[in-house]
């Protein structure tokens, strides 16, 4: 696949490299080295993102040439990646295009022209940005250290809300928080790792409320249970340990849902633990 991959870039000149809206680690770094790649291969190579580039990524190379826009540019081919669809995108204008879809999810679909897709492998946008002369020291600095106050604000008031039942554990926040902090979306992530991380929890989730008044849920194993198989229940996706998908409110309704589908998992959510 991978010789097919290359046979339809050669064939082609201007691509357009985008990854999924609200996009965290894996879908900026990823697209940033795929664009670094092309242009390598002496392609006009051009990242376009929805949301553009979350504050904790930004000093990532190459990512003050990251494109934030609505619709997708003139191009020859997309190259999507971490997307299980084109709606992931948010772009307009998709349908036009010839589309190249890479991605290593276990719930990736063949929704573009050329699906390369191996569950196999783990993202290779950290190796893929050393190779191209990235310094890891200076990319990880602001990303582990510069939280900005409305994180860590909103991070209190999720850890305000944990909620735990033997080896599952939940916290959530409001659009009344997310305002009354100045949060942005960005904020939001990593904060289900805080639960996740306490000992004896097995699976941690994490409910944001949207403005339309459904829950963004974020669920994160430790490896014994697919959280994966669990989201795409409810129609999103991701990996065993890490995945997504968004619910109707109100929040009692979803926590339900969700839980209620995590406990019919042949896992025992009691042992070595205690309800709290």
């Amino acid at each position: 696949m991978l010789e097919r991959v290359l046979q339809e870039i050669r064939m082609r000149r201007r691509f357009v490299v985008t990854s999924h809206a609200r996009p965290d680690g894996d879908g900026i770094g990823s697209a940033l080295a795929c664009g670094q790649i092309l242009r390598v291969m002496g392609k006009d190579a051009e990242v376009v993102m929805h949301d553009g580039v979350p504050r904790i990524y930004q000093n990532l190379p190459f990512a003050d040439r990251v494109v934030q826009a609505e619709t997708v540019p003139s191009n020859d081919a997309v190259v999507l990646l971490e997307c299980d669809s084109m709606r992931r995108t948010l772009l307009e204008g998709l349908e036009e295009c010839f589309l190249i879809n890479i991605d290593h999810h276990a719930s990736g679909r063949n929704f573009a022209h050329i699906n390369w897709i191996d569950s196999t492998v783990m993202a290779t946008a950290e190796r893929e940005l050393v190779l191209a002369g990235a310094d890891p020291a200076l990319c990880a600095r602001p990303i582990y250290f510069g939280h900005s106050t409305a994180k860590l604000r909103l991070l209190g008031a999720a850890l305000s809300n944990l909620h735990r039942e033997g080896a599952l554990a939940w916290i959530w926040v409001t659009q009344e928080q997310m305002q009354r902090f100045g949060a942005r979306e960005e904020d939001c992530e990593g904060l289900v790792n805080y639960a996740l991380s306490m000992a004896d929890v097995q699976v941690a989730i994490f409910f944001r409320e949207l403005p339309d008044c459904r829950y963004r849920v974020s669920l994160r194993s430790k490896g014994e249970v697919n959280v994966s198989s669990v989201a795409e229940h409810f129609g999103g996706g991701g990996h065993k340990c890490a995945s997504g998908c968004s619910l109707e409110g109100p929040l009692a309704a979803a926590v339900s849902r969700i839980v209620d589908r995590l406990r019919a998992e042949p896992v025992d959510w009691n042992a070595n633990s205690r309800m709290s």
